[in-house]
């Protein structure tokens, strides 16, 4: 039992780096967004809103990746909770439960990160819109 728990600790320590991850980054799509935005704003160049769209766009894309690699650790997770302790390899390969998942788009389109990424979009959008209004009347 003490392999098994061994590689279940060591699985889990992955799921929890890329949770953190996928936290970071969050947190920097906001901050870089915010940042154009304000570049914007003070020095009357609307050039830096559409610049906001990039990180928001590549964030996003990156949270989906950290949020499908931690499904593929969360299924090989729950694959060594099932197999025998002598089968027990401790390998860290996530090939053979990567069809399990939805796969990294399943993941960037998933429930809990469209909303997120999705109203960071919005946001953009309603700034650039409300900034061409402004220039132009």
């Amino acid at each position: 039992m003490e392999k098994k728990t061994k590689h279940l600790e060591m699985i889990q320590g992955i799921i929890n780096r890329l949770s953190t991850n996928s936290f970071l980054l969050k947190g920097w799509s906001v901050v870089l967004v915010s940042a154009l935005f304000a570049l914007s704003a003070s020095g009357s160049n609307l050039s830096f809103i559409y610049l906001a769209y990039i990180p928001a766009f590549v964030f996003w894309g990156l949270d989906g990746y950290f949020l499908w690699e931690e499904q593929k650790f969360r299924k090989l997770y729950d694959h060594v909770r099932d197999i025998d302790e002598s089968a027990i390899n401790f390998s860290m390969d996530t090939t053979s439960v990567a069809g399990e998942t939805g796969g990294w788009i399943g993941a960037t389109i998933s429930k809990t990160l469209v909303p997120f990424h999705g109203v960071l979009i919005v946001a953009i959008i309603v700034v650039m819109l409300l900034s061409r209004a402004s220039e132009g009347g």
